[in-house]
């Protein structure tokens, strides 16, 4: 297929999973429907496909509000929270030891300061979860507030770009929570010890999802597994989180549609990255046994696209002989370079089992990963995307393959 129309098919892609389907959150609608055209996609160029039902919970809310005495403040639900409708002292905590040393039992605790620095990862996130994370949610679930009001500044690395982020997006943390900004929370902090009133009108509600994997080749030997997660935040089109990852996918599908290699190749729509419990990633780890020693090589595609400066393909654990074959592939193109190494993304799962990977994605993304304010927000739209990298980035995943097989 020539460029023009690799670009065309990028486009109409993008198009569907961005503008007809508007939203792709794990137990959406919407995310059922990407998953469902996906493997159609694959279908049609006749992969063989494996479709996993997932059990997952869906969210909504219908507001929050935060009053006392005197003033009303903006605040938010934390998403997956579950709801309240709440009536207590309000506990002002800044530090970890103020959490330790102060009764907060039957009141209504208010993080803000030191303590909402970073969003705290899901309490049964196995990845990654810090000690000082886990302590934390064991404290509150012992101490029993009523409800948590967290303020909030930037969280890039963790939480995208949204401001204020959530503190806390847990669907096994029970304890009611709202979120709302640092400045907001400075005048809160005025109303510490006073009666507050809290309501958060947010649903919990059980559906499914789906992981969708495409295998062409050989059934034998060790595999090369090209991943991408095909979930969104709620509230974001998702371009490049990760809309962009998808297409490089299904444009795959259709470059190796009569693929016959040395090794085994699997392409696979992740679902529940950006989601609290991961359970696409669960369940793959569990239908492969926690065994990838059969993985010979993950190339893994998240963020890329971006409309500013290149695409970066960043090396791990990588042999020599593998290394200088990649090299070589992304070395044909002037638009993709070698990129710093960034582990926030589906491709860690597989470096935990040793395995060799490559994370794809744009480099200014990387390089501002810290900073920036564009993921899980509605500016990743399609208007952020550079199109032309998205072919550039399936073609030269091709090379390496074919370099790979030979």
């Amino acid at each position: 297929m020539n460029s023009e129309k690799l670009l065309s098919l990028a486009q109409k892609h993008m198009d569907v999973l961005c503008n007809v389907i508007s939203d792709r959150s794990v137990g959406s609608m919407g995310n059922r429907k990407a998953t469902q055209y996906f493997k159609n996609e694959l279908s049609r160029y006749h992969w063989n496909t494996e479709e996993t039902l997932l059990e997952v919970m869906d969210w909504k809310t219908d507001g929050a509000t935060l009053r006392s005495a005197n003033n009303s403040y903006e605040v938010f639900s934390s998403p997956y929270s579950i709801g309240c409708s709440a009536q207590g002292y309000l506990v002002s905590v800044q530090t970890f030891n103020e959490l330790e040393t102060k009764d907060i039992s039957g009141k209504i605790v208010f993080l803000h300061g030191d303590i909402t620095k970073e969003q705290i990862m899901p309490k049964n996130f196995v990845f990654y979860n810090p000690e000082e994370h886990q302590q934390l949610i064991s404290i509150l679930e012992k101490s029993n507030p009523k409800a948590i009001i967290c303020a909030t500044g930037h969280n890039g690395a963790l939480a995208g770009g949204v401001y204020p982020f959530p503190m806390f997006e847990d669907g096994d943390f029970n304890i009611p929570s709202v979120f709302m900004k640092d400045v907001e929370g400075e005048k809160l902090f005025l109303e510490q010890e006073k009666l507050v009133i809290l309501e958060s009108k947010a649903e919990r509600i059980p559906d499914t999802a789906f992981n969708i994997v495409g295998r062409k080749g050989k059934n034998v030997g060790r595999r090369i597994v090209i991943t991408a997660h095909i979930d969104a935040k709620k509230g974001t089109p998702g371009a490049i989180d990760n809309a962009t990852g998808v297409t490089v996918l299904l444009l795959l599908a259709e470059l190796l549609k009569d693929y016959n290699g040395k090794y085994p190749i699997e392409l696979v729509a992740f679902n529940g990255e950006d989601y609290y419990a991961v359970p696409g990633q669960m369940k793959y780890i569990e239908q492969n046994g926690n065994d990838f020693s059969d993985v010979f090589l993950n190339i893994n595609i998240d963020g890329a696209g971006y409309k500013e400066g290149l695409s970066s393909f960043s090396l791990f654990d990588m042999p020599d002989e593998i290394r200088n074959i990649v090299l070589e592939a992304i070395n044909i193109n002037p638009n993709i370079v070698e990129g710093l190494p960034w582990y926030q993304g589906d491709h860690g799962i597989f470096l935990q089992y040793g395995c060799h990977s490559i994370a794809v994605s744009s480099n200014w993304f990387i390089e501002n990963m810290e900073t920036q304010e564009i993921t899980h927000t509605p500016k990743d739209n399609l208007e952020i995307v550079n199109y032309s990298r998205i072919p550039e980035i399936a073609v030269t995943i091709k090379g390496i393959l074919d370099k790979l097989s030979s």
